[in-house]
């Protein structure tokens, strides 16, 4: 299917708008990694995501509020809806909360980012996609680039085998609700879905919080919270939670599903050499293999895209 990831949505974002997009979302939501790990250390994670649900949400509801779209949900857009939020915001945001405080935060993003893969391979058969030599070609390198991350850590992630797992979970849903995102024909503005994505997603996430961790939301032994926890929650909770999210629905608005996902590829990297400067992670000649590669990979896929070289 070659329909935008909003259908009818109003605006209808070109090459430009989607490059500029992805630049920012590498950058903002590649810093989110470390900031979310002085987050969970800090916070309980039912308590965290329950927090990014409600200011990210009540967010999003007001710039959609702002730019003039309605907030209803349309009959036709229901059922995809919950579809998609069940996979962008339920599953995504418990399997990387959990994930995220059972392993380091650039080991975690790295898993994380294995959801082009994900992407590009259910894209064949649910959107009609085609995998070409050029899409093949650099999802492979960028693969490539995490795994040279993942070089000296497989003794790591297989001492914590459920933070693998959960953030492995956490890749292949957000694979999954960015398809069916991008699936449905929407008559929804883009501000109104991914609000809505968190709202209707949020709701077992808010229950479970107040079931599971209702006696309190700090982490056992904590009186207080850390100035790192309230900087990490409040970041976490504002810019990848309002504009990033929002940012990824245009994006899938621009570029096809595949295109998209490999787009992200180098938002780990980011993670990791952020998480370097945050947190004291270490950087090696590994991370820098990693970055050559999915730089690589980038120019492959999006290289074409740019205005001025013409579409593929």
């Amino acid at each position: 299917m070659s329909a935008p990831a909003t259908g009818a949505v109003a605006e209808h974002g070109d090459a430009r708008s989607g490059f500029v997009l992805l630049g920012l979302l590498t950058f903002f939501w590649g810093i989110n990694w470390p900031l979310m790990k002085w987050a969970v250390t800090d916070l309980r994670p039912w308590s965290f995501r329950a927090l990014c649900i409600v200011i990210g949400g009540a967010g999003l509801f007001a710039c959609a509020r702002i730019a003039g779209q309605r907030i209803a949900i349309p009959r036709r857009d229901l059922v995809p809806l919950l579809v998609a939020s069940a996979f962008n915001t339920t599953v995504w945001h418990l399997c990387s909360a959990y994930g995220l405080m059972l392993m380091a935060s650039g080991r975690a993003a790295i898993i994380a980012f294995t959801m082009p893969l994900w992407a590009t391979l259910l894209a064949v058969p649910l959107l009609g996609e085609r995998i070409t030599r050029a899409k093949a070609a650099g999802l492979a390198l960028g693969l490539a680039g995490l795994s040279c991350l993942l070089v000296g850590e497989a003794s790591a992630i297989g001492a914590a085998p459920l933070g693998g797992l959960l953030m492995l979970g956490a890749a292949v849903a957000w694979a999954a609700g960015s398809l069916a995102v991008k699936r449905h024909r929407w008559t929804m503005g883009a501000f109104p879905l991914t609000a809505w994505q968190l709202a209707l997603g949020g709701l077992p996430i808010l229950i479970g919080s107040a079931v599971l961790e209702g006696d309190g939301w700090l982490r056992e032994g904590l009186d207080a919270p850390s100035w790192r926890g309230v900087v990490g929650a409040l970041y976490a909770a504002t810019v990848p939670m309002i504009f990033c999210h929002w940012g990824w629905m245009r994006v899938l608005q621009v570029f096809p599903a595949s295109v998209a996902s490999i787009g992200t590829l180098m938002i780990p990297v980011v993670g990791v050499f952020s998480a370097a400067l945050v947190i004291g992670e270490p950087v090696g000649a590994t991370e820098i293999a990693a970055l050559v590669l999915i730089v690589g990979s980038l120019a492959i896929v999006l290289g074409p895209r740019m205005p001025g070289f013409g579409r593929r």
